[in-house]
């Protein structure tokens, strides 16, 4: 089991309304659940109450630093010296993998916003992950190979709520497709927070895959 005792996850709230994040970790496993103590929420530092039936979407990273995300649900909660809940977890074979800190890249037509040197474009991406985005600039001229940029990013979720991610990039290539012209955005640090939203986004779209 990739998951151990002491193991710090992060954890976004059901995919159903408005998300929170909060960090927790792993105090006790078992066969197919793990015991982890009350999350607190990243911002505020409260404690969050999850009531039974909660959905969450939980990342982690192991010893050797890879990263990783899994769906499940909160099953109930028990106190043995300290207050915890547990979850349920289907084992290693459900876990998606985030390569060098970077989610499964998805393809997807997104909004995103682009600011260099003062200027402002729309543009629409072609894929994303929690590492990089690629975006279509077939529309402007201006966007080259090492530049740097502010980015403004729409996320759509399958729940009708739309998150912006503001965040750095750093154009790391710049090619073209089928008459199309793609910039390959490689993201500054982003913080926890629009990270697993990313993350989220992703996995949604990897289970809409999974199920069509």
């Amino acid at each position: 089991m990739k998951l151990e005792i002491g193991t710090v996850l992060i954890i976004g709230v059901d995919f159903t309304k408005e998300s929170e994040t909060y960090k927790s970790k792993v105090i006790d496993l078992g066969d197919d659940y793990v015991m982890i103590d009350y999350p607190t929420d990243v911002k505020t530092g409260k404690t969050a109450f999850l009531m039974d039936g909660t959905r969450l979407l939980i990342s982690f990273s192991d010893k050797k630093k890879m990263s990783f995300a899994f769906k499940t649900e909160v099953l109930g909660r028990a106190v043995q010296g300290v207050p915890m809940l547990k979850v349920s977890y289907q084992g290693d074979d459900q876990l998606i993998k985030i390569q060098r800190r970077e989610f499964v890249r998805v393809d997807t037509s997104i909004d995103v916003s682009i600011e260099k040197e003062g200027d402002r474009i729309q543009l629409v991406a072609e894929d994303i992950s929690a590492g990089g985005i690629a975006i279509n600039i077939s529309k402007t001229d201006i966007i080259d190979t090492g530049d740097e940029l502010s980015i403004l990013i729409v996320l759509p979720f399958t729940n009708h709520e739309i998150k912006y991610i503001d965040t750095f990039g750093k154009v790391v290539r710049t090619w073209e497709d089928h008459g199309r012209k793609i910039a390959s955005v490689k993201f500054d640090e982003v913080n926890p927070i629009d990270r697993q939203r990313i993350v989220r986004f992703c996995f949604e779209r990897q289970l809409q895959k999974r199920n069509e």
